[in-house]
């Protein structure tokens, strides 16, 4: 069946924080990639919170940038079958190269079965993030068996 639209929403964790500060870079890159020209506003929320939320001739992007948190929230919403929210999430994951990411898609104004109606989610760690979290447990279990 014939969905209206399609929503990717990001949890993007333990970003590169160089790329965090600068919104101007931020608002270029997504220009770059969003085909329309999108209209893009930001706002400085307080010290450490930004956001950036951008309408293009078939959807919407919104994005949270938490400095201190080094998190970034992301919302790509697409109206039309010839876009593909996965190309632009490429592309802001390259931008902010986050240690973790949390994706989930949606189909929005899907009218099929109440059960096809469930989001897809997929997580993903770098390959450094898995070291250092394996390299932390094993001394854990060290220490126990110390005491």
């Amino acid at each position: 069946m014939k969905i209206l639209a399609r929503q990717l929403t990001l949890d993007l964790y333990n970003c590169d924080t160089s790329r965090l500060s600068n919104i101007d870079e931020i608002k270029d890159t997504l220009k770059d990639v969003v085909k329309s020209e999108p209209r893009l506003i930001s706002e400085v929320i307080d010290e450490g919170h930004s956001s950036i939320i951008g309408a293009f001739a078939e959807g919407h992007i919104a994005l949270h940038v938490y400095k201190e948190l080094r998190y970034v929230a992301v919302d790509i919403f697409t109206c039309s079958d010839s876009d593909e929210p996965e190309e632009l999430s490429k592309a802001i994951r390259k931008f902010f190269r986050p240690d973790k990411i949390k994706s989930t898609f949606l189909k929005r104004g899907d009218f099929g079965l109440e059960r096809e109606i469930k989001p897809k989610i997929k997580v993903r760690v770098a390959p450094l993030r898995r070291v250092k979290n394996a390299g932390a447990k094993v001394v854990k279990k060290l220490v126990r068996r110390g005491k």
